[in-house]
């Protein structure tokens, strides 16, 4: 059984990535598939819990093997020592990066959808225990979390999408053309909105801004 639904989720993450995911439903899953609709009932009971398991097949993407721990020199018998906080954390933000490359549709998916399957759980998890390891006091943990995954998600997204590209970071005369004098916030900032935009140093920037916000609300708690 775990096979076909397998199968089942390599053909909606195919539609999904040829013709968009509001193509994935039951009946385009299923021909896709070779088999009636009624077949897929036996694997995914409908089309919220077929789009619960691309979900969790794309979050489980954020998880590598080595995610969790690292080995400590060479040989048997060595001890598993568990990654940095801030590793665990950068690991995930830059897997989600590459998840939204390939599949640049998936921020619609995980922005309406909660964590409800294994490999979603999971990934939300690694989040909680390294905030955790970092002493972010426990009442504090979810609000991080979401933050730090609304974060990583909209950033790997909208450049994904294009919003970021060349040509577009400047919107100045993409807002109505208004007269001159209506954009003050844009007008002290010409000189930096004409520079071309580094994506990946300001990716990392913002990853170390968050470490820092992290260890910020560790140290109000002790």
């Amino acid at each position: 059984m775990g096979g076909r639904r397998e199968e089942i989720l390599d053909a909606a993450l195919a539609i999904a990535d040829e013709q968009g995911l509001d193509a994935v439903s039951m009946r385009a899953v299923a021909d896709r598939v070779g088999v009636t609709p009624m077949a897929l009932y036996r694997h995914v009971s409908d089309k919220a819990a077929l789009l619960d398991g691309i979900a969790g097949r794309l979050l489980a993407a954020l998880l590598p093997p080595d995610e969790r721990e690292v080995r400590v020199g060479e040989g048997e018998g060595r001890a598993a020592e568990p990654r940095a906080w801030d590793e665990r954390l950068r690991g995930l933000a830059y897997a989600c990066r590459e998840v939204a490359r390939r599949h640049p549709w998936v921020a619609h998916l995980l922005f309406s959808r909660p964590a409800v399957t294994p490999d979603a759980v999971r990934a939300v998890d690694v989040i909680y225990t390294a905030l955790v390891d970092a002493g972010v006091p426990d009442r504090e943990v979810p609000r991080l979390e979401r933050l730090i995954s609304t974060f990583v998600i909209g950033f790997a997204a909208s450049e994904a999408s294009g919003r970021f590209a060349p040509g577009t970071l400047d919107p100045r005369g993409r807002r109505g053309r208004l007269p001159e004098g209506e954009l003050p916030g844009h007008g002290r900032l010409a000189p930096w909105l004409d520079l071309p935009v580094d994506l990946d140093a300001e990716f990392e920037a913002d990853l170390e801004d968050i470490r820092r916000l992290v260890e910020a609300v560790a140290r109000r708690a002790e």
